[in-house]
């Protein structure tokens, strides 16, 4: 098995579907580029996916989700996981390494999702049962890359008109 379809299945065994974050990278970008499909968002997220650095922050993110539902963390920081501690901000210390994989734009868009908490990001949030701290802020992260890889290759398509504004 390769990092990337373990990274999807531990994203999977959170409840997590690469549909659901696609349908994120979709309403973020959708506005901007009218032609745009959920079949490119969804490789898109694949495309995050791929990148190791992405698969290494989400190994130790979900890790950590695990390990404080299993109570096996040292106090005090069990205690801050369960708690789910608003001034932590170590999960989004963690996720901002994924947002930067496709440039700047990416952190732009992570706030914005850390924000207003769309789609499954808000889900996980919410949810009671289990312990989302660092997934919440993972899943963001992906989005937020994959709505940047778009907005690049979109953005990166357009032709510079020269100094004198031909298009020679």
């Amino acid at each position: 098995m390769s990092y990337q379809e373990f990274a999807i299945d531990l994203l999977e065994s959170r409840g997590v579907t690469l549909s659901s974050i696609a349908k994120i990278v979709y309403t973020l970008q959708s506005a901007y580029y009218p032609a745009l499909t959920e079949e490119e968002c969804l490789s898109s997220v694949r495309a995050v996916l791929g990148k190791r650095e992405v698969q290494y922050t989400l190994m130790t993110g979900i890790a950590l989700d695990e390990l404080a539902e299993q109570k096996q963390l040292p106090q005090p920081l069990q205690a801050v996981l369960e708690a789910d501690e608003s001034l932590y901000g170590v999960d989004e210390t963690l996720a901002l390494g994924i947002t930067s994989v496709y440039g700047m734009i990416g952190l732009t868009g992570f706030g914005y999702l850390d924000k207003i908490k769309l789609g499954i990001i808000g889900q996980l949030n919410d949810d009671k049962g289990r312990i989302h701290v660092f997934m919440d802020d993972l899943v963001a992260g992906i989005a937020a890359a994959a709505s940047a890889r778009i907005a690049h290759r979109h953005e990166g398509a357009k032709v510079y008109p020269g100094p004198t504004g031909s298009d020679q």
